[in-house]
């Protein structure tokens, strides 16, 4: 990865960091579906001018069915989850649900992608939904006004993620990657609309929530897709998933510095425990079997 590569990388995970900052403040104002109409709809329309072209536009309409279902399981349901969860949960915290990402990723392929499983990434997947557990052991109060339901909320966005990467892997892989985050985009604001103005709330907005909006929706959509699919482009997929583990790190980092968030010993051992396990799983981070020699049998001679 090259230097440029490095500080986009470090660039997008803030970005995406800050997104869970933007959702805490915003979220509760404008509950989870307007504000993600917000998010979708504004970040369509930065993205469009990317599809000035007959042929990108004549990709979206032949696509339009697998774009649609895009957009729904890796922005509309997603993004609402987590912006439920963050009218209840700590920015930071939310963040490192979300990391097993690629836990679900890994699992959804095995069943229906036929995408094989290695020995190691088992320990991977195990060791980090022990990091979730750390993490939300005592907060596991499904009754009414508890953060159970919400935690649920977070694993259920990432559980969509892994229908949406592998989903995308495998039936829209050969699409240009400005067809996949505009389109997408455009197909979320449209499933959107009706719901969000519907829910639209009756209080007037204040300014920050509004402030906070706009910045998920230039910065942490628009920006952070460019950011990303240039970095794919350039470095790779394997480097570029190591976003996955600076993203937590980032959010804890602006929560504690923007929103008085607590960083205390249960939490770093969870994100350790978690990011380790995410990395095994992902194969970014190799167990070495220790290898048995051959045995050794005497000689005849």
């Amino acid at each position: 990865m090259s230097s440029a590569d490095a500080l986009r990388l470090i660039l997008l995970s803030s970005l995406w960091g800050l997104s869970f900052i933007f959702m805490r403040v915003a979220a509760p104002e404008f509950g989870a579906v307007p504000l993600v109409l917000v998010r979708m709809g504004i970040g369509a329309l930065l993205l469009m001018p990317l599809l000035i072209s007959l042929h990108y536009l004549r990709l979206i309409w032949q696509h339009k069915g697998p774009l649609l279902f895009l957009g729904i399981v890796n922005h509309v349901l997603p993004f609402s989850l987590l912006a439920l969860a963050t009218t209840r949960l700590e920015a930071g915290f939310t963040s490192l649900i979300n990391a097993t990402t690629p836990i679900f990723t890994a699992l959804i392929g095995a069943l229906f992608f036929a995408t094989a499983i290695q020995r190691q990434q088992y320990l991977g997947l195990a060791l980090a939904l022990l990091g979730v557990y750390v993490l939300s052991a005592d907060r596991l109060d499904f009754a009414l006004g508890g953060d159970g339901w919400f935690i649920l909320a977070v694993l259920g966005a990432t559980f969509c993620y892994g229908i949406a990467g592998n989903y995308s892997k495998t039936r829209l892989g050969h699409l240009p990657t400005r067809v996949l985050a505009a389109g997408s985009s455009a197909m979320s604001a449209l499933v959107l609309l009706i719901p969000g103005i519907l829910l639209w709330p009756s209080e007037p907005i204040s300014t920050l929530a509004w402030g906070n909006a706009l910045a998920l929706a230039a910065l942490s959509t628009t920006l952070a897709f460019l950011l990303y699919f240039g970095l794919l482009a350039s470095a790779g997929a394997t480097a570029t998933s190591t976003v996955t583990f600076l993203v937590p790190v980032s959010a804890l980092i602006w929560g504690y510095l923007l929103l008085g968030e607590t960083l205390n010993v249960q939490i770093i051992a969870g994100m350790v425990i978690t990011l380790i396990g995410t990395a095994i799983a992902t194969k970014l981070l190799r167990v070495k079997r220790r290898e048995t020699p051959p045995p050794v049998y005497p000689s005849h001679e």
